[in-house]
């Protein structure tokens, strides 16, 4: 089964910047053929997706709301996607999940299509 597991969380203050990484592990051998998208839940708030990358890296999605401010990359060789993100505000305060399905095409951003799920890494825009 395909693992991931998510780091670079963390408190920052607004307008700062971040990158989280969601590395791959367990049954890699499809990792080449996942797409991996990046949720977050804040308190009280449902899921939503943030961003995905297809499997070669060249298809890309993002949310309106990070548009701009967020930039997700893969780098296939060390089995990771990475999230940059520049400019938070506060409202960007949440969990921030990765997940990964098997597939091609440009991915959507429903939760519900991924079947493979990280644990999650805390992301504090304050001041």
């Amino acid at each position: 089964q395909l693992q991931l597991v998510e780091s670079g969380g963390g408190l920052v203050q607004p307008g700062g910047s971040l990158r989280l990484s969601c590395a791959a592990s367990g049954y890699t051998w499809n990792w080449k053929s996942a797409a991996v998208g990046w949720f977050r839940q804040a308190p009280g708030k449902e899921r939503e997706g943030v961003s995905a990358v297809s499997h070669s890296g060249d298809g890309v999605n993002y949310a309106d709301s990070v548009k701009g401010r967020f930039t997700i990359s893969r780098d296939n060789a060390k089995s990771t996607v990475y999230l940059q993100m520049n400019s938070l505000k506060p409202e960007d305060t949440a969990v921030y999940y990765c997940a990964a399905k098997i597939g091609s095409g440009i991915p959507g951003l429903k939760s519900d299509d991924y079947p493979y799920w990280g644990q999650g890494t805390q992301v504090t825009v304050s001041s």
